[in-house]
């Protein structure tokens, strides 16, 4: 066995959390050493949140070029070159590995590649990725390992060897025909993306509507934005088993309550949720605890249950947002400087890049009504927002939740063009515990999405006479 090597701070991983975590104390004068298995940076700048926008993106280029004569534009043909599509995202994510390179190398954070296994406590073993191990122990351990796309257990799946969002991003070839299981965001983004770009494309969503955890009227809306774009979408559909191979042809068995039918495709993207990555890597050796889902279980300081060791982002069960990950560092970083912040009520805000995009933040009339929580509601129309005619994007709508006695701001959702830019006007009023009626009363430059805040504001019921 290696002599173990000593650091005042070791990172295991080096998603959003971990490399802040790392760089941060290397800054300070640490010696720091972060450990990754493949992706410098994580998932979010190799194989996930911006590679998905930049491919998404280029998506919607296409549409709009489809949509030129509603424009007054001619154009005699539109050609998909999905090589030039990836090129694109692919200088993207090479800048973006130079730049997380230098950062770390910068910062003074030693760079171990390789896969890390606990043997004591704060002590990992690294098995190389040049071969060879080397361990490590540090005064302060922070967990960043990240989550993966998970696997249902069905008869012949594995087999049909499915795409996770990882090689769909990577496409160089269109599919012709699209299976996707799963309606959450994930699916429902590279779902749109690869009709868009020229692909049949068939969604199947278990449950009753897409986006479940969502309200009724913005699963409707993403059902009718799928049926108008040409997609297939198959709702309170379960699979029971597939056939053939991903990429040459492949058939999915599923039953609704009309019966059982068999989708036939070229190629099958399995979407249905993430799997934290904390199995077999000796964490409950050395006391750190898992919850029932595989979760570590953390403190709202994100303190494991093991001395001296901290968990942040996926792995800890937070949100599963890059915006997240970053927050939890904050937190973990004020905390070992004297401070005392918590991850307890903190407003996290949603957005999913379909096109429109769906935003919100706060509680939906789900949640309220699960919380027991009293509201009035707001729903304004898109169409009502005059700078939709100017762009020609009318589709959707806002819904305001506010206090049924009181002016709190309760939940804000939008499905539209620029939604996630309305959801950070909203959620800074949130923030700093503003009434409703601050937004409702401002002024807004027209004609801009934000102005139709006000008249959204202006639509909040009066409360009830007591």
């Amino acid at each position: 066995m290696p002599d173990a090597e000593k650091y005042e701070t070791l990172v295991l991983g080096s998603g959003e959390a971990g490399k802040w975590t790392a760089w941060t104390m290397a800054d300070e004068g640490h010696r720091t050493a972060m450990v990754e298995r493949k992706w410098l940076g994580g998932s979010c700048p190799n194989i996930a949140c911006l590679p998905s926008k930049n491919v998404i993106y280029s998506a919607r280029v296409a549409s709009l070029v489809r949509r030129g004569a509603e424009f007054g534009l001619e154009m005699d043909q539109l050609r998909i070159n999905m090589a030039g599509v990836q090129q694109r995202k692919r200088k993207m994510v090479e800048a973006e590995h130079q730049f997380h390179a230098k950062r770390t190398a910068d910062a003074g954070v030693e760079l171990i590649m390789g896969e890390g296994r606990f043997v004591a406590p704060r002590t990992i073993e690294v098995a190389l990725n040049d071969g060879g191990t080397r361990r490590i122990v540090g005064e302060r351990v922070f967990l960043d390992l990240g989550s993966h796309s998970t696997m249902p257990n069905l008869p012949g799946l594995a087999g049909a060897n499915p795409m996770t969002h990882i090689e769909a991003l990577d496409l160089d070839r269109l599919p012709r025909h699209l299976i996707v299981i799963g309606g959450g965001y994930i699916g429902l983004e590279l779902a749109q993306a690869i009709r868009r770009f020229g692909s049949d494309v068939t969604v199947i969503e278990q449950h009753a509507q897409l986006a479940e955890r969502e309200d009724p009227d913005v699963g409707a809306a993403l059902l009718d934005l799928f049926h108008d774009e040409g997609i297939e979408v198959l709702v309170s559909t379960h699979v029971s088993r597939v056939e053939g191979h991903s990429g040459k042809e492949v058939r999915v068995y599923a039953k609704d309550g009309r019966g059982e039918r068999i989708i036939e495709g070229t190629h099958l993207l399995v979407s249905v949720g993430r799997t934290p990555n904390t199995k077999g890597i000796g964490l409950e050796q050395v006391g750190v605890e898992l919850d029932e889902r595989g979760y570590i279980k953390v403190n709202d300081r994100l303190e494991t249950t093991a001395s001296n060791v901290w968990a942040m982002g996926d792995c800890a069960g937070s949100p599963q947002f890059t915006h997240v990950a970053y927050h939890d560092f904050r937190v973990v970083r004020d905390n070992l400087k004297g401070g005392n912040r918590t991850t307890k009520d903190r407003i996290v805000p949603f957005c999913m890049f379909t096109d429109p995009e769906l935003a919100r933040v706060g509680r939906n009339e789900t949640e309220a009504k699960r919380d027991k929580i009293e509201y009035r509601v707001a729903k304004l129309p898109m169409v009502n927002v005059l700078r939709t005619h100017t762009i020609a994007e009318p589709r959707g709508f806002m819904k305001m939740l506010i206090g049924k006695d009181s002016d709190e701001i309760v939940g804000f959702t939008a499905f539209g063009i620029e939604a996630s830019e309305l959801m950070g006007a909203v959620q800074t009023a949130m923030v700093g515990r503003l009434p409703y009626t601050v937004l409702r009363d401002a002024i807004f430059a027209h004609p801009t999405m934000a102005e139709g805040l006000g008249s959204l504001f202006s639509n909040v019921p009066p409360r009830a006479v007591q």
